[in-house]
């Protein structure tokens, strides 16, 4: 049994959304080969912007930005106490790091 999920919410040319999150209990070192292998079964084609929505522990975190940084334009994660989304990763003058997307 997987110790992360990763979900695919909505999908289109302008953005994806992936819903993310700890299964049970497990160490990151589980987690994130979990989560890398999540990932990689969506088959994401990639786009402008892909978004990330929550909990998620910093390496599992930097493994999935990896998997999709060259696939989509940006990667934004979701802020709850902001409750937007922060763009981490930009390829796009029209999406810059640090950008705040609804």
């Amino acid at each position: 049994m997987r110790s992360f999920k990763v979900e695919l919410k909505e999908h289109s040319l302008e953005r994806a959304v992936l819903e993310i999150g700890f299964i049970g209990e497990a160490h990151n070192d589980l987690r994130i080969v979990d989560a890398v292998a999540a990932i990689k079964e969506l088959n994401l084609e990639g786009g402008k912007l892909v978004t990330f929505d929550g909990p998620c522990s910093l390496p599992v975190a930097m493994a999935l930005a990896h998997a999709v940084a060259h696939l989509y334009g940006a990667v934004a994660v979701k802020d709850p106490k902001l409750g937007k989304f922060v763009v981490s990763i930009s390829h796009r003058p029209d999406l810059t790091v640090g950008m705040l997307i609804d």
